[in-house]
């Protein structure tokens, strides 16, 4: 049996980081109760896993797993700007599938959890969890919203691309048909 049945990850570190801090401040908000009796201490630790899953998915694993970047920044005038970057389409055509599947499921599962959590704090009547919970899910909130308006964004510059280059083959389809004649 072939063990290489469909597309392998083409970046499995950016995969494993992409995933491992997501897991890793989930795991660490669910078991410390079992190991830990500081609030503090979970609190501090759970959102800096948190904090740096959403560094790496929003600086590294966005760009190399699904080719989106976003930002914001702040003009002359104090108004927030965002700002959102693609690849160009030769790129993102070439994007490993497997690669972009991960990245997507984990982002928006990840906040799924969260919820989750949130509402199991909110029926235990632990607000102070539900601090740790909020701070998380609003750090992959983020993310999910930059990404998926960058994921827009990119759809409409494919598609004004494909009309463009659809056009020009017309318009020059058309000119050299008159220049037979």
């Amino acid at each position: 049996m072939d063990e290489n049945i469909g597309e392998n990850y083409s970046n499995p570190r950016t995969c494993f980081f992409h995933v491992i801090f997501k897991a890793a401040a989930l795991a660490f908000y669910v078991l410390s109760a079992l190991f830990v009796s500081s609030f503090v201490i979970i609190f501090v630790i759970t959102v800096l896993l948190a904090a740096l899953d959403f560094w790496v998915v929003k600086n590294v694993s966005g760009r190399i797993l699904v080719g989106l970047r976003w930002w914001n920044e702040i003009n002359e005038q104090g108004e927030s700007i965002w700002k959102y970057e693609c690849l160009d389409q030769e790129s993102l055509a070439r994007m490993n599938k497997k690669d972009s599947w991960l990245f997507w499921w984990t982002l928006y599962l990840s906040a799924v959890a969260w919820v989750f959590l949130g509402i199991f704090s909110l029926i235990r009547f632990q607000a102070d969890y539900l601090l740790v919970v909020g701070v998380c899910l609003t750090l992959s909130i983020a993310n999910i919203i930059g990404f998926t308006k960058c994921r827009k964004d990119a759809k409409k510059q494919i598609q004004a691309f494909a009309t463009q280059n659809i056009a020009s083959r017309v318009t020059s389809t058309i000119q050299s048909a008159f220049s037979v004649v």
